[in-house]
């Protein structure tokens, strides 16, 4: 079913914030899907290989907290990222049973390639905003996450 192809819902719910959210979120989500997967990546390998530019070399641990992704995610993702080598996977020293996932010169380079696309996409899915209402939007949807999650955005 395409975008255009969607009938109106109740009259009831089209002003409720959480409706709109909801649907807005599905058109994006869309939008960011629809560019990750022409560029055989996934949401996922972008979280990681931002995660590990940002904070540098961690455990896959705390590599899967940071990218608020399952521990079955985190892996599907680091081995996906290792086998096309942007990340390279190695025993802890200091703890045999962990492992330290580090970004590679390669996957930084993809890193900024994803940067590209990321960018592209959020073009695409807020044209319908000029930067002023694009960045009063970003800063709402801050305080909601941080409202619910405890912690606050960037101020």
């Amino acid at each position: 079913m395409s975008a255009t192809d969607v009938a109106p819902g109740p009259v009831r719910l089209e002003h409720l914030p959480s409706f709109l959210l909801t649907r807005a979120a599905r058109h994006v989500h869309r939008i960011v899907f629809d560019r990750f997967d022409e560029a055989d990546s996934h949401g996922y390998h972008y979280r990681v290989l931002a995660a590990l530019d940002e904070y540098g070399p961690t455990s896959q641990v705390e590599l899967a907290r940071r990218c608020v992704l399952d521990r079955s995610d985190i892996v599907a993702a680091v081995d996906a990222l290792a086998e096309r080598r942007f990340v390279e996977r190695a025993t802890d020293p200091r703890d045999r049973r962990r492992n330290i996932i580090t970004l590679t010169r390669r996957g930084r380079a993809r890193l900024i390639e994803l940067d590209g696309l990321i960018t592209a996409a959020q073009d695409e899915a807020f044209a319908a905003l000029d930067a002023e209402e694009l960045t009063q939007l970003s800063a709402m949807l801050t305080r909601i996450v941080g409202h619910h999650t405890g912690r606050p955005g960037p101020a």
